[in-house]
């Protein structure tokens, strides 16, 4: 078989039995037992059911950390593919596991390339992306200090089911995905007769009113160039049509790209949702969830990234990332600590159309397996030549 089938077919089994959250006890079994036989140093993690892998250069050097994440979604899969999901509301619907079989592949590549390896590689297969901090635990239980020195350099990549052309891989130098922060508003009023509000204090016009407000609060207040993006994505209050309940509650999610824009909108959304409820002579609770940050490429990394694609793949498979996306990683984890970059490539099925496919999270969603090879060979390359770089 060919490393492209053996990739494939690691991938699809991965994608019938899909694991979520930090417990991925089937999925750390898959990845260790396709890298048996290497010559790496493998531990697991305690917390999460990580895998650190470290394969040793033929020559001493500084170390590289290449990283996919392993994890599925709640999701339960809408696809005909013979190999959907087999179990119920789980499915890998963001494309995790084409990252982890394109870190296995290039391990398997940097295995074969010892001689050309001035250094350490990295391996870090993490759990618990959507949502857990994977990234995060991996990073307390040692993951940056496996090879003994600090990676010099990190490198990740993600799939994307949509927009991209197929095989085209992305990058830019600053953020490339924002941080991602959730308010949850709690309006407090006092229940009563739906025929006679004038006797209760009705909380649902002035949540209402909070979530008009926090559109144009953004609009007005933050520069288009360092943009926000607030979205209410639950409005709860009331049992039925003739009562007024005693409150309203809104969970929105926080979108950023710089840390001194996240700073100044969690006072800023709070100080406009408390006020507009005394203005309405409500009480309101508000609890502003710090989750990740800005993920944000090194320059340098990331020009040095989009030259191996060039140079690597050919000319025509890179484009440069024109705007950071609004996604969320917890890679940023990784990159606050190491210098590094994170890449997107295209992985939408021929004859789909970018502009109608289903994106990734959707239950619907799909991935050609045709860029599990390529994935998995830029990754090697980038370890090997930034290795080799003197500046290393």
């Amino acid at each position: 078989m060919t490393l492209q089938d053996d990739l494939v077919e690691l991938r699809r089994a991965l994608h019938r039995e899909p694991e979520i959250g930090l417990d991925l006890p089937r999925t750390q079994e898959r990845v260790l037992a396709a890298l048996d036989g290497l010559p790496l140093e493998i531990t697991t993690g305690e917390r999460l059911t990580s895998v650190t892998a470290v394969l040793r250069g033929a020559r001493p050097g500084p170390a590289v950390l290449l990283r996919a994440d392993m994890d599925a979604l709640p999701v339960h899969e809408r696809t005909d593919l013979p190999y959907r999901s087999r179990v119920d509301g789980r499915m890998h619907a963001c494309g995790h596991d084409l990252h982890t079989a394109m870190l296995v592949g290039a391990a398997r590549l940097l295995s074969g390339r010892r001689s050309d390896v001035e250094g350490d590689v990295v391996l870090m297969f993490q759990p618990g992306e959507e949502g857990q901090e994977g990234a995060k635990l991996m990073i307390e239980e040692g993951v940056l200090d496996a090879a003994g020195d600090r990676p010099v350099a990190a490198y990740g990549m993600h799939v994307f089911s949509t927009t991209i052309p197929r095989g085209l891989f992305l990058t830019k130098g600053g953020p490339v995905l924002a941080a991602a922060d959730t308010l949850t508003v709690t309006v407090r009023g006092r229940g009563g007769h739906g025929s006679a509000p004038h006797r209760a204090l009705d909380p649902i016009p002035a949540a209402c009113e909070i979530v008009t407000a926090l559109q144009t609060h953004v609009t007005r207040t933050y520069d288009v160039f360092d943009p926000v993006v607030v979205t209410v994505g639950s409005f709860h209050a009331g049992t039925t049509d003739n009562v007024i309940p005693d409150e309203a509650r809104l969970e929105v999610t926080v979108r950023t790209f710089s840390a001194a824009t996240r700073d100044r909108v969690r006072e800023g959304l709070v100080r406009l949702a408390r006020g507009i409820g005394e203005a309405h002579g409500l009480t309101v609770d508000c609890a502003f969830g710090i989750g990740y940050p800005v993920t944000v490429n090194d320059d340098a990394e990331a020009e040095f990234a989009a030259r191996t694609v060039r140079e690597a793949l050919g000319e025509d498979r890179y484009f440069p990332l024109p705007t950071p996306a609004t996604g969320s990683e917890d890679f940023s984890y990784v990159l606050e600590q190491v210098p590094g970059a994170f890449l997107v490539v295209g992985a939408c099925p021929p004859g789909r159309d970018l502009a109608t496919a289903p994106s990734n999270h959707s239950a619907e969603a799909e991935f050609d397996d045709a860029v599990l090879t390529d994935g998995a060979a830029l990754l090697a390359e980038l370890a090997i030549r930034r290795l080799a770089r003197p500046a290393a």
